[in-house]
């Protein structure tokens, strides 16, 4: 038999899917409906432990390797054969929703649940994966297990990451019992699947089922550091203030023409900022914020990159600021392999879904093992295109739909036996 043999009557239970995420979402609930499960936190210990004791009762063994990452493996009929991995990750943003990795998770463990259900036996092993702070909220960067996986960065300055409190990375994975002794990388693998939300508008707009992960766009994350002088302000005359919140506000307002100016598919935006000390009646003196900076275009990332670091260094010299700009996050521009996007096309094909190309937006953990194994995306629509937030929403029939084409690419990547 062969999956394309099997055609539509190969589908997933989605009402399990549903009943594990919302079973998911139970952990490390959030203020507004959503979830706060941040990385390395007694929530994320939580909802490991449940997600291996399902991974267990569908017969998987499950290996963790020194970064935190959870592998859940199905055999498969050739020893020699190296593993197809699918997945996503479990970790959320302080006011995330139940969706935001945890569906890439989830659906890979359904998938080898029906596969249970129907005896079906595959060449190639199947491993369900968990990546450890995907979202980077916590501990920046971002997709930073799966970076050190792919040799982008080193292990042990990972572990030296801190947090705002000062806790360090290393630290709080031993701290909540998920520190494996599995080198970091030292698994091969013969294709990466990842099934995510979209986390834009797109396909719902269009009534499109499935998003056919192309391209990923490239990001450049820059910190930068404005110092001036805390002041009354009330008694600080206007033309000798070095108010480093005004400097914050320009530079903001510079981000956005930069992306403007190279349009189309590009943004950019200051998402995280912080004025010191942070009182009514003290002019700011030191401004700490984050530009993000995305496109699918390496020469337009680059050229938004650099006219920031040439022009804000001006608009802080006008207003007697000091200024450092640190890069804090980067990845190039991702095109995914031609053989496993083919392989997620032809399985909405073969199902019936409605279905185009789409280059994703976000950041995945898909974007760095891409550099190491054959790997594409699919995506499913999210109502609003909201995402990172705790109204974050999607229906069970977007859920099933992006489940059964991850199913059906996945297994026809593992070939079927018998």
């Amino acid at each position: 038999m062969t999956v394309a043999g099997a055609g539509e009557n190969l589908k997933i239970d989605g009402d399990r899917l549903w009943d594990s995420l919302m079973a998911m979402a139970q952990v490390g609930p959030g203020v507004a409906g959503g979830n706060n499960r941040q990385t390395l936190t007694d929530a994320d210990a939580e909802g490991r432990a449940l997600f291996a004791r399902w991974c267990a009762d569908a017969g998987l063994t499950m290996g963790v390797d020194a970064m935190g990452t959870m592998f859940a493996r199905r055999e498969g009929t050739d020893p020699d054969a190296l593993p197809v991995y699918v997945g996503s990750h479990l970790d959320t943003q302080p006011t995330g929703g139940k969706y935001d990795g945890v569906l890439g998770v989830l659906a890979g463990l359904e998938l080898v649940r029906t596969l249970n259900d129907l005896n079906i036996a595959t060449r190639h092993p199947i491993v369900v994966t968990n990546w450890t702070n995907e979202e980077g909220t916590r501990f920046a960067p971002a997709m930073m297990a799966s970076g050190v996986f792919a040799g982008k960065h080193d292990l042990d300055w990972a572990y030296a990451r801190t947090d705002a409190a000062g806790l360090r990375f290393g630290d709080e994975l031993d701290r909540i019992g998920w520190k494996g002794e599995e080198p970091v990388g030292a698994r091969q693998m013969h294709a990466f699947f990842e099934l995510h939300i979209e986390q834009g508008p797109i396909l719902e707009a269009e009534g499109a089922d499935i998003g056919v992960v192309t391209h990923g766009q490239g990001l450049w994350w820059l910190e930068v550091t404005l110092t001036g002088k805390d002041a009354h302000t009330g008694s600080t005359p206007m033309a000798m203030r070095r108010n480093a919140g005004l400097g914050m506000a320009r530079i903001t307002e510079l981000v956005h023409t930069i992306a403007m100016g190279a349009q189309p598919d590009a943004v950019g935006a200051v998402g995280q900022a912080n004025v010191y000390p942070n009182s009514r009646n003290v002019i700011p003196g030191r401004a700490v914020f984050t530009v993000d900076f995305r496109s699918p275009d390496l020469d337009k990332l680059t050229a938004m990159k650099v006219r920031l670091e040439d022009e804000a260094p001006k608009i802080a010299a006008d207003l007697g600021l000091g200024i450092e700009i640190e890069a804090v996050g980067h990845f190039d521009p991702v095109t995914f392999d031609p053989g496993c996007v083919a392989a997620v096309r032809d399985a909405a094909e073969r199902l019936g879904y409605s279905h185009r190309d789409i280059v994703s937006g976000a950041g995945h953990d898909a974007c760095w093992i891409n550099r190491v194994a054959p790997t594409a995306m699919v995506m499913c629509p999210c109502v609003d295109g909201l995402s990172h937030n705790e109204a974050e929403e999607i229906i069970r029939d977007w859920a099933s739909a992006g489940a059964n084409v991850l199913l059906h690419a996945v297994v026809e990547t593992a070939g079927v036996v018998g």
